[in-house]
């Protein structure tokens, strides 16, 4: 996938920690929060530097549900436990997101980010890893019963994400439904030295994606699966904050992007064909999240080649 034209202001490091401050801000709330399996039932699967979940933060519970529901068709249950307002996603019966309700202190303008949860085998280790190669730990690993251990990191550049060791195990490589997330790309100013990081991290191969725009975009696959892709910013951004942005697989682009817009939502790129042949947008809800829409052919998996 290549690098998108996202034309919006994205949170500085401090500002992104500050407003993913969710569970583990204050000590012991880690302890209270109980939110649901990962996977149920339970399985024995683990598929390390997988994205095996993603999470809204938002200030606003009410309406990112209202607008999720009308454009996916997501149905929510909502968990109100250690004083955290939580909201389950799910589309006939799967899981698919989380929502977190987090206010934005008076006067600041923070914008709400959807935070990929990357599959560890080991939390802690990957965080010292992490540290080690020039990371930063936004907040320490922590248990939450019945979804496992975690912890939130950034890479050397400053792209903010989440590490999961799943205690009820990862989800199946199987192909994602429309309106599940299918793809998750990273935007960084040196695609090359952060996918040598995740690499380090994850275990990943990394493959060179042939493109004819010059820059260097790379693709992160495990179990010859592939997970995610690294790109450069484009090129009348190159002062873009790193950051990761996570895609929903759709039908029709064009037709979800008006009704995404019918919404309340704002297209941020328009469609355009994506290497796969199908079209790619990146849009934002009402509250500002991006995210990516992308179409993805039944007969193309994401199985690497041996």
């Amino acid at each position: 996938m290549q690098a998108e034209r996202v034309r919006h202001s994205f949170f500085g490091l401090g500002l992104l920690a500050a407003f993913l401050g969710v569970v583990a801000a204050a000590p012991g709330v880690a302890a209270t929060v109980e939110l649901p399996a990962l996977v149920e039932p339970a399985s024995q699967e683990h598929h390390p530097g997988k994205v095996v979940f993603v999470e809204l933060v938002t200030p606003d519970l009410a309406a990112a549900e209202r607008f999720y529901a009308g454009l996916f068709g997501w149905t929510f249950r909502d968990i109100r436990t250690g004083g955290l307002a939580y909201a389950e996603a799910s589309l006939d019966g799967r899981p698919v997101a989380g929502l977190v309700h987090r206010e934005v202190p008076t006067g600041q303008h923070r914008q709400p980010a959807w935070l990929p949860f990357i599959a560890a085998g080991d939390v802690d280790a990957a965080r010292n890893l992490a540290l080690q190669h020039g990371g930063k730990v936004l907040f320490e690993p922590h248990d939450i019963p019945q979804r496992g251990r975690e912890a939130v990191l950034a890479d050397p550049q400053g792209a903010v994400f989440a590490v999961l060791a799943s205690s009820s195990g990862d989800p199946p490589d199987v192909l994602a439904e429309p309106g599940e997330w299918i793809w998750s790309a990273l935007i960084t100013r040196d695609p090359e030295t952060d996918a040598a990081f995740y690499q380090m991290l994850f275990d990943y191969e990394v493959f060179d994606l042939p493109t004819d725009e010059g820059p260097q975009n790379l693709m992160l696959a495990s179990d010859n699966y592939a997970r995610a892709s690294v790109n450069p910013p484009p090129g009348d951004r190159p002062d873009i904050h790193p950051h990761w942005i996570n895609f929903v697989r759709v039908d029709d682009t064009v037709a979800m992007t008006a009704k995404l817009v019918a919404l309340g939502g704002r297209v941020l790129v328009e469609p355009r064909v994506d290497r796969q042949g199908g079209k790619v947008a990146i849009v934002a809800d009402p509250l500002g999240a991006p995210f990516g829409l992308l179409e993805w052919p039944d007969t193309e998996n994401k199985e690497v080649p041996k």
